[in-house]
This record gives C-alpha cells, sequence and structure tokens, in this order.
C-alpha cells in the first residue's frame, strides 16, 4: 500500500528553538530527515506533509525557510509544509507575505492545546484564520477534547476556510474516556470544510500497554462522523515514538480498519491526503 503521511515532523534544537521539548527529554534531541527515512522504511510511504512543530515565535520563519529547502532537495518525500503562525496577532498577514507563493506551501498551524483557551476565541485569531481561504491555505487545529467547543466555533465563523483536526481531536485514550468527545466530534464532522486527521492516537495511550482495541473506538468512531472520503493517515512521528514505532502505528491503523477493504485503506492512507494537501 502506497502511503501518504499528512503529519511528520522535524527538528533540530541547534538550527531553532522549541521551548516545549524541554518537558519531553525523549524527544529534546535532533530528528532529522534520515531518521525519518529510517523510521518508514520498506512501509510505502511516498510522500508527506511536514507540520510546524511548535517552534518559538521568533523561529517561525526560520522553521519554514529550512524546510522550503529541505523540500527542493533531491530523495526526501516531502511534499507539502503547513507552517507556524500567529493569527491572533496583528501582524499575521504581513508574516504571511514573507512565506506565500512557494508551492510546497499549504496551510498554516497554530498550536491551541497548550495555550488559554482565549486564544482561538479572540476576534483577530477567527478574522485572519478566516481569511485563509482567499490565500489557498489551509488551517490546522490542535485541541485538546475539553476545547473541541472552541473548534466548532472557528470552523462554523470560517466557512471559507478549509480546516484539519488533528490526532481525531486528542481525545483521552489512556483514560479510557468518550463522552462528550464523542458528541462534539460529531459535531465538527457536520461542518464540510473540515477533514479528520487520525494522527496521534498511540502518543495519547498507555505508553507501555495499548493495544490495538484501545485505539479502535476513538478512530471508528471519527470514521463514522466524517466517512471515508474525509479522513487521512498521519504518523506524528516522532512524537508517536513515545509510545510505539512508526510501523506499529501503522499497523494497527491498518489492521483496525481492514474490514472496511482496500478502497477505503487507499482512501485513508493515500488519496484523500492529495486531494486535501493539493499535493
Amino acid at each position: 500500500m502506497q502511503i501518504v503521511d499528512t503529519h511528520q515532523h522535524l527538528w533540530d534544537p541547534q538550527l531553532c528553538r522549541y521551548s516545549w521539548l524541554k518537558n519531553r527529554p525523549a524527544l529534546d534531541r535532533a530528528f532529522h530527515m534520515s531518521d525519518y527515512l529510517e523510521a518508514t522504511q520498506g512501509l510505502g510511504v511516498m510522500k508527506s506533509v511536514h507540520l510546524e512543530a511548535d517552534v518559538d515565535e521568533a523561529y517561525m520563519l526560520e522553521e519554514t525557510k529550512f524546510l522550503f529547502d529541505l523540500a527542493a532537495q533531491a530523495g526526501n518525500p516531502l511534499a507539502g509544509i503547513v507552517a507556524s503562525a500567529r493569527p491572533e496577532k496583528a501582524g499575521f498577514e504581513s508574516h504571511l507575505e514573507k512565506i506565500l507563493g512557494h508551492r510546497m506551501l499549504k496551510g498554516i498551524r497554530r498550536i491551541l492545546h497548550t495555550e488559554s483557551d482565549d486564544l482561538g476565541q479572540g476576534k483577530t485569531f477567527i478574522e485572519n484564520v478566516g481569511r485563509l481561504g482567499s490565500y489557498g491555505l489551509s488551517f490546522d487545529i490542535c485541541v485538546l477534547a475539553r476545547q473541541l467547543p472552541i473548534a466548532i466555533n472557528l470552523v462554523s465563523r470560517c466557512p471559507d476556510t478549509s480546516f484539519i483536526l488533528d490526532h481525531c481531536g486528542v481525545p483521552q485514550v489512556k483514560e479510557k474516556i468518550l463522552d462528550p468527545w464523542r458528541a462534539n466530534i460529531a459535531e465538527i464532522a457536520k461542518y464540510p470544510n473540515v477533514v479528520g486527521k487520525i494522527s496521534g492516537l498511540v502518543a495519547y495511550a498507555d505508553p507501555a500497554n495499548w493495544t490495538a482495541e484501545d485505539l479502535r473506538p476513538y478512530i471508528e468512531h471519527v470514521i463514522a462522523c466524517f466517512g471515508w472520503d474525509r479522513v487521512m493517515f498521519g504518523s506524528d512521528w516522532p512524537v508517536c515514538t513515545l509510545a510505539a514505532s512508526y510501523a506499529q502505528w501503522v499497523e494497527a491503523l491498518q489492521s483496525i480498519t481492514k474490514a472496511a477493504g482496500a478502497q477505503n485503506q487507499q482512501k485513508l492512507f493515500h488519496d484523500n491526503a492529495i486531494r486535501v494537501y493539493r499535493l
């Protein structure tokens, strides 16, 4: 099976600063494209989309330009970039102007799950995200399960922007909590401008004892709500390595979705990503 990975990360603390890594010692080192290629060897990963890695604000442009340069090099699968930006800031559009026009730029992400709930509800934030559609850019939403109502409000007020919901809305997999997450996923899936990204779940499971069956109810609910034409696979590598290897995550998702048939798995692992991220 050919795979398009819609959620990979790379970082080098010697090039850009990522303050959050100080609280994740297992991840507090460089992860290069060579490491990614080693992790994906033999798995059929043909293309990937790089998601900004919550780089410190002062290094946003440096991270994006580094990725643009990397994408121009032969021998790697990088086919799209979702860049870092601060839609809550008045200077958002001037920042965009510095990166617009590159063929690899597909969207913008601003991490919300580690920020105050007020950030994603601010007038400037919503207005700037609402303008992304006019630039031909999408917005990746990264919120905690309890913040899904904030995401729903954002999506409802920005009908001309395409959204991708990262990590299935970050459910509490380890705690096996399904509600009110289920109702909120059903609600956000009603908006046709939103796609669900099935990524990152193993990082929220019990790192030592998770099984595919722990992930199944969350994955099956997202697919049931969004449908097979609006879901995409993402590895969340290297964050996924906190609980699983790249291969273990792929194998778990393939086993959970096997009964749906090869055509639907092709949509999940390949076709939808090509369309949604315009690869």
